[in-house]
């Protein structure tokens, strides 16, 4: 047998209760951004077309002189890591008459990564930095390329790459036209970065300054204006306890421990590769040259 109330007030009631009910999921699911899908899988990244210009020069990254690091900062540590200059190789082709049509592939090694880590002492203060081997041992166990992960997988795990696949914004389009031994523009450049074997698309900017020899261009130098943000859990980075373990404790579950980000930074130098360098205020050339005469009969 039913009851119906016609006591306007217990409707009211009612029909609140079942309201919160029915919205109940809704508001629990806003306590939380959902959280980012996972970076497309990929082992390595597809070197970039390069400019078909006469006016390019393709320049290969030095062993020296550069750095890959990054730092994350959490409430109770700050950690900063790099790799040494040797682990970066790559080259960038630059077009001197257009430089938006410039494109590059830099490659990274951090199987020789080390941290150092500042914890905190009090309220906005943080102790000496100092090289934690324990803290070591966990990032190579969440990057898994520690010793125990197996050899393949940890040559694939120790890559990082970065590719520059369009030139979004640039100070100044035609190097050429600029003057000095040392010529300086600054560029929005677009690509995709490629982390324990995820690629995501990512935008950077950067300072490079070009050295010349009168008209020739011999070196340049590239670095990271505004360090690149890179979500570990995008790129599958967790807590792991070994190889392919996952860790009881979640990321989320130390976020008020450890930073979810990695604020990467690069810095390198580049000189031409073995063909050489064209001036880059040379007039276009044509094509090809003319035949020579026939020899007399």
């Amino acid at each position: 047998m039913t009851t119906r109330t016609n006591n306007p007030m217990r409707r009211a009631i009612l029909s609140m209760s079942l309201a919160t009910m029915a919205l109940a999921p809704l508001y629990s699911g806003c306590k939380s951004e959902p959280e980012k899908p996972l970076a497309e899988k990929a082992e390595k990244l597809e070197a970039p077309e390069k400019p078909k210009s006469l006016d390019a020069t393709t320049f290969k990254i030095s062993s020296e002189g550069g750095e890959l690091g990054f730092e994350m900062d959490a409430p109770f540590e700050k950690i900063r890591g790099r790799v040494p200059a040797d682990a970066i190789s790559g080259e960038i082709t630059v077009d001197f008459m257009d430089i938006t049509k410039s494109t590059g592939l830099v490659h990274v090694d951090i199987s020789a990564l080390e941290l150092f880590q500042r914890k905190a002492e009090a309220e906005g203060e943080y102790g000496e930095e100092e090289k934690s081997d324990l803290q070591n041992e966990h990032a190579q166990a969440w990057l898994e390329i520690g010793e125990d992960a197996p050899e393949e997988d940890r040559k694939k795990n120790a890559l990082i790459e970065y590719s520059v696949q369009n030139v979004l914004e640039a100070s100044e389009k035609d190097i050429s036209k600029m003057e000095g031994a040392e010529r300086k523009v600054t560029l929005t450049v677009e690509g995709e970065f490629l982390l324990h074997q995820r690629k995501a698309k990512k935008t950077a900017e950067l300072e490079v300054v070009f050295h010349f020899d009168g008209d020739t261009p011999k070196k340049i130098h590239v670095k990271t204006v505004k360090p690149l943000a890179i979500g570990l859990e995008e790129y599958d980075v967790h807590p792991r306890e070994a190889f392919g373990k996952l860790a009881a404790k979640t990321l989320g579950a130390l976020s008020d421990k450890v930073a979810k980000e990695a604020m990467v930074g690069v810095e390198f130098a580049a000189t031409p590769d073995a063909a050489g360098a064209k001036p880059a205020a040379d007039a276009p050339k044509e094509a090809a040259e003319a035949p020579a005469e026939a020899p007399a009969k």
